[in-house]
C-alpha cells in the first residue's frame, strides 16, 4: 500500500475484522452515515445494527490493497481505500472502493462502491 491510513480508519477495520462492534461504532461521530449496497444508515445505533448485519449475513476476508487521500472536500478530510473481499456471497470476489470522510478525526461519512478500473 503507498498511501498509509489515517489511525482512525486502521482502528475502525481492525475492530470491525474482529468484530468489536462497540470500538467499530466508536470510530464514527454521533450522526455519521454509512452507505452500502445503496442504502443509507445514520447514527450509532443504526450503524452497530448495520456492522452485526454485515459481519453474521456471509463468511468473507478483506484485502486493503491501497489507498488515496484527497485533501478536503465539502468540509471532510477524504480517503478512498481499496479492498479486495472474497467470501460467500453472491460472485465470491468483489473489489470495493470505501470512500471515508473524516471530521475532527472520527469517520464522518462511508460509502461503498464498487472499485472502477482506474482506481486501484
Amino acid at each position: 500500500m503507498t498511501t498509509p491510513l489515517p489511525t482512525i480508519i486502521s482502528e475502525y477495520q481492525a475492530a470491525s475484522d474482529r468484530g468489536d462492534f462497540d470500538a467499530a461504532v466508536g470510530c464514527f461521530t454521533d450522526d455519521a452515515a454509512v452507505i452500502d449496497q445503496g442504502q443509507e444508515v445514520r447514527g450509532h445505533a443504526n450503524i452497530r445494527q448495520w456492522l452485526k448485519s454485515a459481519a453474521t449475513e456471509y463468511e468473507r476476508t478483506v484485502e486493503v490493497r491501497d489507498a488515496t487521500a484527497l485533501g478536503t472536500v465539502d468540509g471532510l478530510e477524504r480517503h478512498d481505500v481499496f479492498t479486495h473481499l472474497e467470501g460467500n456471497f453472491p460472485g465470491g470476489t468483489v473489489d470495493l472502493t470505501a470512500r471515508f470522510g473524516l471530521l475532527h478525526g472520527r469517520i464522518a461519512s462511508l460509502e461503498f462502491v464498487p472499485t472502477q478500473a482506474d482506481e486501484a
